[in-house]
């Protein structure tokens, strides 16, 4: 059985890149296609397949400007010849399941998320833009939109990280799904005997990750927060922070460990569609204290793993931390490391296994 993975650009090793590189795994044989490709950002064994490129990577620093060049995408997709492909497995949060397949060809999608900047964020990422962006977004949306839903049809099977992104997934192409956790690899993180006196922060410094709100309901307080990430809005969130609040930029899978392993607890205040970062910090012993929305409800334990917070607000996240205190003795690590070994990556290709099987039979 020949196998191609799609996947929208390979410019990092972020959630949707650990999806493909579990898919690697699976199938050693596999063609990997994308829009963009930088060598020097993935694993060796994303690497070790070979890895064809849309025309996207092409174009005038694409590695840098590749969502610049989103409109231009479906037409893209369109040109890979996959004819010769039995099992095509696309991985979805930019534009990836709108290849065309043989008629015989098994086509299955796993999404991350529907295109956020298509349809849940749409308005929040127009406000953000500038003025000419704004112009040229309305018209070039539109079209993405009737292309995206239009695309859905070509698939097979839905997969999706949670069943929140599943009901989106409904909502949007009307279509149903099955849910598989992304994979985490809960061995590369181990509880510590030893705890330090911080609290953490773990992201990506973009606007739906909220880092602004953990830095504001610590800021002036006598509580530490070290936060790890870096992105667009970093020099904003330095500016904001106090004298309390330690921005350490990007760290290495060792030291990140490391911070887990011996923080208080983990502070999650954005609104993901799954969450890896939480599960990580379960699995070096450390409880969770999400906002308690999205794919947060399905991996954090209210009391047991972690508590929710019901809103978005610094005074909601500092009430949160309070009562955490009160109850911090009674949190298990043991049950925690447990608890997170359900999303380990041997589970997910379990389950992926069921499913393309299944998508096979039928």
């Amino acid at each position: 059985m020949k196998v191609a993975i799609v996947h929208y650009w390979l410019v990092g090793m972020r959630g949707g890149e650990k999806v493909v590189e579990a898919l690697c795994e699976m199938f050693p044989e596999a063609d990997i296609f994308t829009h963009v490709f930088d060598p020097g950002s993935v694993s060796e064994t994303i690497k070790g397949h070979r890895i064809t490129t849309t025309f996207i990577g092409r174009l005038p620093r694409a590695r840098r400007w590749y969502q610049r060049y989103l409109p231009l995408m479906p037409l893209a997709l369109e040109q890979l010849d996959l004819r010769e492909y039995d099992l095509v497995i696309s991985s979805e949060s930019g534009p990836a399941k709108g290849v065309v397949v043989s008629p015989d060809a098994v086509h299955i999608c796993y999404c991350h998320t529907p295109m956020r900047y298509l349809w849940d964020m749409y308005h929040e990422y127009l406000g953000s833009a500038g003025r000419m962006t704004r112009m040229l977004m309305r018209p070039l949306t539109h079209y993405l939109r009737i292309w995206d839903v239009t695309t859905a049809a070509r698939v097979d099977r839905f997969v999706t990280n949670s069943a929140y992104v599943g009901s989106r997934v409904e909502k949007f192409y009307r279509r149903e799904s099955c849910v598989v956790a992304p994979p985490v690899d809960t061995a590369a993180f181990r509880p510590s005997a030893e705890r330090d006196d911080y609290y953490l922060f773990v992201g990506q410094m973009v606007r739906y990750k909220r880092a602004d709100l953990a830095v504001e309901a610590f800021s002036g307080t006598s509580r530490r927060l070290v936060v790890i990430g870096d992105g667009e809005q970093y020099g904003r969130i330095k500016r904001m922070a106090g004298s309390n609040v330690e921005l350490l930029g990007w760290q290495s899978a060792d030291a990140l460990a490391e911070h887990y392993a011996r923080c208080r607890a983990l502070i999650f205040p954005g609104l993901e569609d799954f969450g890896i970062v939480p599960v990580e910090a379960m699995a070096a012993g450390r409880p969770v204290l999400a906002y308690g929305r999205g794919g947060a409800l399905e991996t954090v334990v209210d009391t047991k793993t972690g508590l929710f917070f019901e809103e978005q607000s610094p005074e909601a996240l500092r009430e949160c931390v309070e009562r955490f205190e009160q109850l911090e003795g009674q949190f298990s690590a043991e049950a925690i490391v447990e608890h997170a070994r359900r999303f380990d990556k041997s589970v997910f290709k379990d389950r992926m296994r069921r499913v393309i099987a299944e998508a096979l039979q039928r």
